[in-house]
């Protein structure tokens, strides 16, 4: 298994041949692009949280060895080519000629060094260790040459590689996230430089006249966190951005008649989904009886409550009614036509009666009541879906009331197991159904690097084996086939609750596009000068 292509080959040119040559003009002397982003930006160090925000302003710092295009297909980055040289041993061919933003060469020292410190940030709320689970050993094999020893065959290590951004290993050692954040650490191989990072506001970048690449058309980039989805939409119609992300549903139809500005869309690959809590024993925090005391048992560790849950919600409304058409309906966690998408899992219709009957069978024929948490400002609509999943559980009998919290906020406390049950959402960048089992729904383990993002402390021995054994499968074929039993399991299972697939669009002004991305990052290097 190899690959091996050059950037210019597969028609990546430089943005200038794009344009109209009074955009070009009117870009002398160095123009800024502004950005105004809907997901708020944590931290600037690249493997504090795994989560799209930060990886969107990673991309322009940072550097990986394999990238992915639009459409999650793989090309080369920091690596020129990869392959199997043995079932558990890879090896990567790295970019000769490529200077860290401080002029130091980037060689192989600064990926060992990026594969040990990534999975191993303190207080990451969410970090990159189910990337690098398989990798028992690293060898530098000389400057340009590294080489991975996996505890298991891993054909889809390249596409883990994807999200691990390569850090320098002169500056890396011994530097905190404080490090990155203050600029200090921020020394990175990609397109642009970071200038500021001011959290919960803005970072100013500029442009990395030494880009291994092709150069960028922006001098400067000024990426902001504008939470509220109508002030985007109103600032980009008045001029005072150039490109905004995450288009509400409400403002998309009012966009796509407007000359003044141009809309890209495309379907994605994140889930939105609702995570209970397993950690405890009794009744986690937030849920009680209806004479509000504490229940003696935890209600979510009973399958018949999971079920009920589940099939008390009228998805198809949700996608129609409050998405407004940019959902999909959804009862796994990737689209149709995506490796080891199960098309037998079909969509859980909602049923009252039934979902009251299996409350009943489990303890609670008069239900309970439960708080749900949710973020207000990570993704579209996302404290309206809330609202909406609480009113039909309500309907069986299970008493919800709604706390929204900005995403800075919720995400450290869904870390910390504060929530009872919570909605949330996942992005499966490597577009395959490993990627979330092994990060959301397997065991947490830190040492073997499984369920880093498993808020909710699911565990099952019997679900930790099968995808253990589903990723180590070489043949393409037998592989979606056993992680298809995987998505079966869940399904029934229901450690977490599927809801609804995202569309993800982007709105810019009018002479400038970008293509719309199946990752959803939202990137500088995607904003060109229109055609014509």
């Amino acid at each position: 298994m190899s690959f091996q292509v050059s950037r210019r080959a597969l028609g990546l040119g430089a943005a200038g041949a794009l344009a109209a040559p009074s955009l070009l003009r009117a870009q002398a002397g160095g123009q800024t692009l502004t950005i105004a982003t809907g997901g708020s930006i944590t931290s600037v160090d690249p493997h504090f949280f795994n989560a799209a925000p930060n990886s969107s302003l990673a991309l322009h710092i940072f550097g990986t060895l394999v990238e992915r295009t639009h459409d999650a297909k793989l090309i080369p980055g920091l690596a020129t080519s990869w392959r199997a040289v043995e079932p558990q041993l890879w090896e990567f061919k790295l970019r000769e000629g490529v200077k860290w933003h401080d002029g130091r060469d980037f060689t192989a020292e600064d990926v060992a060094f990026t594969v040990t410190r990534a999975p191993n940030v303190p207080n990451s709320p969410g970090g990159f260790g189910g990337f690098l689970r398989s990798i028992e050993r690293t060898e530098v094999v000389d400057p340009h040459t590294i080489r991975f020893r996996t505890r298991y065959p891993n054909p889809i290590l390249p596409t883990e590689m994807a999200s691990i951004f390569i850090i320098s290993k002169h500056v890396g050692e011994g530097a905190s996230t404080e490090d990155y954040n203050s600029g200090r650490a921020a020394i990175g191989t990609g397109a642009y430089r970071l200038s500021s990072y001011r959290p919960g506001d803005r970072t100013e970048l500029v442009r990395n006249e030494e880009f291994w690449g092709e150069k960028e058309p922006w001098a400067r980039v000024s990426y902001r966190f504008v939470a509220n989805d109508a002030a985007r939409t109103a600032a980009l119609l008045a001029g005072d951005f150039d490109m905004v992300d995450q288009v509400s549903s409400s403002d998309l139809a009012r966009l796509k008649r407007e000359p003044r500005v141009a809309v890209s869309e495309t379907v994605g690959l994140r889930v939105v989904y609702l995570m209970p809590d397993f950690s405890r024993q009794e009744s986690p925090p937030g849920v009680t009886d209806n004479n509000g005391q504490p229940l003696a048992r935890n209600p979510f560790h009973d399958v018949r409550v999971r079920q009920a849950l589940n099939m008390a919600i009228n998805r198809q409304a949700i996608a129609e009614r409050v998405m407004e058409g940019q959902a999909t309906a959804t009862s796994q966690w990737l689209p149709p036509g995506v490796f080891s998408h199960a098309d037998d899992v079909r969509v859980v219709g909602q049923d009252i009666e039934r979902a009251r009957r299996l409350l009943a069978e489990a303890g609670f024929p008069q239900g309970f009541r439960l708080t749900l948490h949710t973020p207000n400002d990570r993704f579209p609509n996302d404290s309206r879906i809330a609202q909406a999943v609480a009113q039909y559980w309500t309907r069986i009998g299970v008493q919800t009331q709604v706390d929204a919290l900005p995403w800075a906020s919720f995400s450290a406390r869904s870390n910390r197991q504060e929530f009872a049950i919570r909605l949330t959402s996942w992005g499966s960048v490597t577009a395959e159904a490993g990627y979330m089992l092994a990060n959301i729904m397997m065991t947490y383990d830190a040492q073997r690097r499984t369920g880093a993002s498993n808020s909710g402390r699911f565990s099952s021995p019997e679900l930790d084996r099968m995808v253990s054994e589903a990723v180590a499968v070489i043949d393409d074929a037998q592989r979606e086939k056993a992680l298809q039993d995987c998505v079966r399991w869940v399904a029934r299972e229901v450690p977490i609750i599927p809801l609804v697939q995202l569309n993800h669009t982007w709105a810019t002004r009018r002479g400038l596009s970008y293509q719309a991305r199946m990752d959803e990052r939202t990137v500088a290097m995607g904003v060109k000068p229109a055609q014509g």
